[in-house]
This record gives structure tokens, C-alpha cells and sequence, in this order.
């Protein structure tokens, strides 16, 4: 499947764009060599595999300005265009790059920073980012606080010009080996629900807290409890106003919202590749079910294109992401499981008794990368793509009551 600009987005190009893509295909083609070569389908986004080798790749992408293209120049940025940033997107895709180790910070929590920061959390918080030095996870969910974010127990207290927190955080993805977590907690005693939150960045490395990796039916363990028995950050480390860190949070899950799809959406055109490659090979192509099923799907992925723009282009104009970055959520999770169905129907009895599943874990063996493995990887971990991020009933109320202005779901 073609993964040029014009070919997956429709982009038009201006001169200054395509000297752009130019740049980031020669960069990555002079970088992409020794270790950092063919890692693209080793791993996922959200375990472990390779990490000394994907944070060092995270310092090689600082140490080339790729990191915070559109942050500001002074904080370490490009001053890039959102153009800019889908085409090295696209092209980081396109040479099979390592999976990003850092994420979180550069993709989450800088743009909040970038809207609710002052001026000196900006400059501090920022550059670290933009050279690849500093990982941060992302502390959300808890045991009573998933889809119902608004659930929060976490709480935290004023002590001197330091906050103390006390709680726990669950499914945490990096915290293991984040340096910084940022996360919503209760600061107003008797508040509920919104009220009384607020936008903490909290060190990990400390002795009031613990992280516990949480071992996944994948055999691996990127997904952690984070534990905070009086732990501190500085008083500094609040993003926004005490009490109204709702805002920010919803900011944030915009992000998450849009900016995965836009990553995704690209990696789901290498698996469809994988997925049309494996099935010339294995002749199903004459069976017109599945050859239906693969060009719907591929009629899917352009949808999902063009869908990822418009939402993208009304964030330029607004200057945040509004609800409509749940459409983006809801489809892309609802069309991958399909897709890795179709996989996995491509396949057949293979893709029960390959011979790359592990005898002890169940799962695909670690360190696989070839086009069966990758696919079957992505079939399990699809399974929770409808949940996190925002389970997609909730997307579909988020659709419905903010952007459909549609009367509002009864509550009890």
C-alpha cells in the first residue's frame, strides 16, 4: 500500500513541505542502521521489548530536532506545521522506525504543559522532552476509575511548598521505567466527581512510590501499579489552577484521542501490507469473502485518513482538540479488531498453532517479527483497544451529547 503523503492523506504539498519530507526520508534512511534497523515490528506500543534500544533511539531522535516538532523553537522545537508533523508521521512509518518509548510526554503531556504551563514549567519541562532525556507515564485509571474518570480517589495535601499524595494508579503504561508520571488527583477534601481535581506531575523516583507490573496474556509487562504512600512533588508541579485540573485532564485525553490515531493509523498500513502479502502467498484471495473483506477494510483505512485531517485541521483552527477526537477513537479501535479478524481468517488453523506461540506464555514468542506474528500480536492486543483511552460507549456518548448535541444520557 502506498505510504507517500499523497498517497495515504492527500496532502497538498507545498515547496517547503516536500524539502521537509526529503529531510526526514534521507535523516532516517542515514539512521536507521546496526540495531536500530528492523525493529519496527519487534514489540508494540505498550510493552517493553527492546527498551535500552528504544530509549536510545529516543536520544538519537532528540539529537536530530525530531522530538516536539511544533513546540516552539526557544523550548526545543521545530516551529513545525501540523503538515509537518503528519508527513513525519507518515515517513517515520513508512522506514519501519522502532516503536516510540517516550510517548506519553512528547504526545500527552507537552501539549497540555503548552496550554495550561507557565512560562517557567514551559522552559522546564520542555527541552529534557525535545532531547529524548526524560520518560513520562501517564497516571489515570484507578481500581474504582476507569471509563468514569471522574471517579478519582487519589487525593493529595498542602505541606509547606509541597503536595503529598496518597493512592494508587493501575494500568499505567512505562511507569517502570518512567521518570515522571503525570497525574489527576483529589486536592479539595469532599469534593466529587470533576470538582477538586487537579493536573499533578509527580517524581517517581522516590521513596514514597511503589511500582508493580502487571504481566499481560501477551507475556509481557509494559502495564504497571503505581502505589503513593506520601509521596511529594513540588508545588510548582501543578499544571493549571488547584482544583480545576478536570480541564487539563480533558485537554490531555484530546491528545491521546487524535494524536493516536494519526500514529496508528500509519502502522495499520504496514499490518494491511503484512495482511495482503500473506494472503497472495496463501491463495485466499480466490475465495470472494475475504477478497471482499480486505478491500472493505482497506476502503476503512483511507476513511480513517481523511476523518484523522478534518479532525486535525479543526484543532489548528480552534487550538485544541474538541469532541470530535472521539470519533477518530471509536473507529480506528472498532476497525482494527475487525481487521485482525480478517487476519486471523487469512491464516486459518495457523493462527492457533503457529509455530511462533509460546508453549509457556500462550502468546506469540517475543522478538518475532515476521508478518504472521506481528498480525497475531495485533489481534490479542486489539481486543483492548475498544476499552482504553475511553471505552467506545463512552465515546459514543462523548459523539452523541457534545458533538451531536443529542439530549444527554439519563444519569441515576
Amino acid at each position: 500500500m502506498d505510504l507517500s503523503v499523497d498517497g495515504v492523506a492527500g496532502l497538498p504539498l507545498s515547496a517547503a513541505d516536500t524539502a521537509f519530507r526529503d529531510e526526514v526520508r534521507t535523516w532516517l534512511a542515514e539512521h536507521l542502521v546496526g540495531e536500530f534497523a528492523g525493529q519496527a515490528d519487534r514489540g508494540g506500543p505498550d510493552d517493553d521489548d527492546n527498551w535500552e534500544l528504544r530509549r536510545a533511539w529516543e536520544r538519537e531522535l532528540g539529537a536530530g530536532n525530531w522530538l516536539g516538532l511544533s513546540w516552539p523553537v526557544e523550548l526545543g522545537g521545530r516551529g513545525a506545521t501540523m503538515t509537518q508533523e503528519i508527513i513525519f508521521a507518515m515517513e517515520y512509518a513508512r522506514a519501519g522506525a522502532p516503536p516510540r518509548a517516550a510517548f506519553h510526554g512528547e504526545t500527552l503531556m507537552a501539549p497540555t504543559a503548552l496550554h495550561y504551563g507557565t512560562d517557567e514549567q514551559k522552559q522546564r519541562l520542555l527541552p529534557p522532552m525535545a532531547r529524548g532525556e526524560v520518560v513520562w507515564c501517564q497516571g489515570y485509571s484507578e481500581p474504582g476509575a476507569g471509563s468514569d474518570l471522574a471517579n478519582v480517589a487519589t487525593r493529595a495535601y498542602r505541606e509547606g511548598d509541597d503536595w503529598v499524595i496518597n493512592g494508587q494508579k493501575i494500568w499505567t503504561t512505562f511507569a517502570h521505567h518512567a521518570d515522571w508520571i503525570f497525574a489527576i488527583v483529589r486536592t479539595e477534601p469532599g469534593s466529587v466527581k470533576h470538582a477538586g481535581l487537579s493536573y499533578m506531575l509527580i517524581p517517581l523516583d522516590q521513596p514514597g512510590v511503589t511500582v508493580r507490573p502487571i504481566r499481560t496474556m501477551l507475556g509481557d509487562s509494559g502495564f504497571n501499579e503505581v502505589f503513593f504512600d506520601d509521596a511529594r512533588t513540588s508545588a510548582d508541579n501543578v499544571l493549571g489552577a488547584t482544583g480545576e485540573g478536570w480541564r487539563a485532564a480533558m485537554t490531555t485525553l484530546g491528545h491521546e484521542r487524535a494524536t493516536s490515531v494519526l500514529n496508528y493509523q500509519f502502522s495499520f498500513v504496514r499490518e494491511m501490507d503484512h495482511l495482503t502479502a500473506l494472503a497472495r502467498r496463501r491463495a485466499p484471495l480466490e475465495d470472494p469473502d475475504i477478497r471482499h473483506r480486505i478491500i472493505h477494510s482497506y476502503i476503512g483505512l483511507q476513511i480513517m485518513a481523511y476523518n484523522n485531517l478534518r479532525t486535525l485541521s479543526a484543532a489548528l483552527r480552534d487550538g485544541e482538540f474538541g469532541p470530535e477526537a472521539s470519533i477518530g477513537k471509536y473507529y480506528w479501535s472498532r476497525w482494527h479488531q475487525d481487521f485482525t479478524e480478517i487476519a486471523m481468517d487469512v491464516m486459518g488453523t495457523d493462527a492457533l498453532l503457529g509455530t511462533e506461540w509460546s508453549s509457556e506464555t500462550g502468546a506469540p514468542q517475543r522478538g518475532s517479527t515476521d508478518e504472521a506474528t506481528t498480525l497475531r500480536r495485533a489481534f490479542v492486543r486489539g481486543r483492548a483497544e475498544t476499552i482504553y483511552a475511553g471505552a467506545s460507549e463512552i465515546q459514543k456518548n462523548i459523539i452523541a451529547e457534545r458533538v451531536l448535541k443529542l439530549p444527554k444520557e439519563a444519569r441515576r
